[in-house]
């Protein structure tokens, strides 16, 4: 669309007749509106026809006025939510403005009523208070700073997007700047095609993509509205359409001319990168006790390429097994520091242990090490299978104690989940003598469960946060995490090819003696070959 300055400069160049009679027209045509969106994008989003509306990018694009307006114009019940409920209060206050009085505006409870038309705004600080909005029904329901809220809570509160009046249209507005927080990164992921300059099927602002959820629960992009026939449903379904739109500061007049831009200019970098500059891969503000730096698991990431070093043999294997369920059956496979892209198998898919262990064998090359979660009992048929069948697996349960400690020896474990996690946190780390040897594949789901840890240091030592919270933040298990730290947890670490491709990582799998030619030994004496 024409920018604001376009049109304003096609206007002057118009006879005085034509002009006025434009006016005219306009004033008529908005004479019933309480606002009236910016022309360019803030425009195009409200009067934008998907389910579900991404509105996001720089700081200043109009996306708070977006909200309430859409509020105020287009909906009979609607619901807008911030982390923090004062915020959302603050929001409040602009709905009022632009109504024009404080009739019905009730601050205390955070509500706006006038006759049959409600809004109603909340804080969401913690993961389980979307429960308070469980069964109450909202045609329209916004999340503003999309990035400060979970996957788990976006996705429990919309299933109540609906309406009783079948002329009421439904839908689901999101607003916010790129994510600077850990929690935001499943926001890149749902509009991968817009936001994710790696995705297969890149889309364009505005283009609409439609997505549903299979028997298995997983959603699936589809070519179109449907309906379809899903597996175990009765009647059809219909398929979500998604879109986002790109906000900028130079499309709203209001701030454009003032002098926010320097104010955004002077921020730190990585906010100015998402503030600003509204780059959705720009580097994130970590927490101060995460285990494992985001910037270190995306720098692993940009090493990762399509195929392994050659002549480097797979080595370690993780596995989280599932076993019926909404879970996922999660292999990750190692060649050295290198992985190959997660295995997921529906757990519905898994009736039998010996359908897991299946899946293992065929996965395996060149007798990698197997390392199978016990943790939760559901990898004891794959296990034994896997054992019946003579072939060696390594049985890990995080709750288990822990007999290492940290690479400066300072500080032991709580147990054995925080240190196959504290281990590949070193493993990791970008200032280690030669680097790090991991590649990771660029997978925004297994970014999310790696950076999402945060950990304590008690009096036993370093504790990393519970599995059951961390499902509880991202509302699923953090399967593809879960099985990468196990791959890592046994089997040898730094191969040392034998075509002489440049080797990873420091220790080295020796080939059996005789076949060592060429390498220098150290004979220690008599008292050292007694030993060993």
């Amino acid at each position: 669309m024409l920018q604001l300055e376009e049109i304003v400069r096609t206007l002057d160049g118009l006879p005085r007749e034509r002009r006025a009679e434009i006016e005219r027209e306009a004033i008529q045509y908005t004479a019933h509106m309480r606002w009236v969106p910016n022309p360019g994008p803030q425009s195009e989003a409200f009067a934008c026809q998907a389910d579900e509306l991404f509105y996001g990018g720089q700081a200043g694009g109009g996306k708070t006025d977006l909200a309430v307006a859409l509020a105020l114009e287009c909906h009979q019940r609607s619901l807008i939510l911030r982390e923090f409920k004062d915020d959302a209060r603050a929001m409040g206050d602009r709905l009022v403005e632009i109504a024009g009085s404080r009739d019905g505006w009730n601050e205390n409870i955070g509500r706006w009523r006038r006759g049959n038309q409600v809004v109603d705004f909340d804080g969401l600080p913690n993961e389980k208070d979307k429960q308070r909005h469980k069964g109450k029904p909202h045609d329209l329901i916004v999340f503003d700073e999309i990035g400060d809220f979970y996957e788990s809570q976006f996705d429990f509160i919309v299933g109540w997007n609906r309406s009783t009046d079948p002329n009421q249209r439904c839908r689901v507005l999101c607003t916010g700047n790129p994510p600077t927080r850990s929690k935001g990164l499943w926001v890149i992921k749902r509009w991968g095609p817009w936001l994710d300059p790696k995705h297969p099927r890149p889309a364009k602002d505005g283009e609409l993509r439609w997505y549903m959820r299979n028997a298995e629960g997983e959603e699936t992009e589809v070519d179109g509205p449907g309906p379809y026939q899903v597996e175990g449903e009765a009647e059809p379904v219909r398929a979500k359409s998604r879109t986002f739109i790109r906000a900028r500061l130079k499309d709203n007049p209001d701030l454009a001319r003032t002098n926010y831009a320097a104010t955004l200019a002077a921020l730190p970098k990585e906010l100015r990168d998402a503030y600003r500059d509204g780059k959705f891969d720009a580097s994130l503000k970590d927490h101060p006790f995460q285990v494992i730096p985001t910037a270190w698991v995306v720098a692993a990431q940009q090493r990762w390429t399509p195929r392994p070093p050659q002549g480097v043999p797979m080595c370690g294997m993780g596995v989280d097994p599932a076993q019926g369920g909404k879970d996922r059956f999660t292999i990750a496979c190692r060649y050295d520091g290198w992985y190959a892209p997660t295995v997921c198998i529906p757990g519905s898919e898994i009736k039998l242990g010996s359908q897991g262990a299946g899946h293992v064998i065929a996965h395996r090359r060149d007798d990698a090490d197997i390392v199978v979660d016990m943790g939760g009992g559901y990898g004891s048929g794959t296990y034994e299978t896997l054992v019946t069948n003579r072939i060696p697996v390594s049985v890990y349960k995080g709750a288990n104690a822990s007999m290492k400690r940290t690479s400066d020896r300072k500080l032991g474990f709580v147990n054995k989940r925080t240190e196959v996690y504290w281990l590949f946190r070193e493993a990791l780390d970008p200032d280690q003598l030669g680097g790090s040897p991991i590649a990771l594949p660029p997978d925004p789901e297994l970014l999310g469960d790696l950076t999402v840890l945060t950990y304590e240091v008690g009096r036993r030592g370093i504790e990393v946060l519970q599995k059951e919270k961390v499902v509880e933040i991202l509302g699923r298990s953090p399967d593809k995490g879960d099985a990468t730290v196990l791959a890592w947890s046994a089997g040898p670490r730094g191969i040392a090819p034998m075509n002489g491709s440049a080797q990873f990582g420091r220790e080295q799998r020796l080939p059996p003696p005789g076949q060592r030619s060429g390498r220098p030994q150290l004979d220690l004496g008599p008292r050292h070959r007694a030993r060993r």
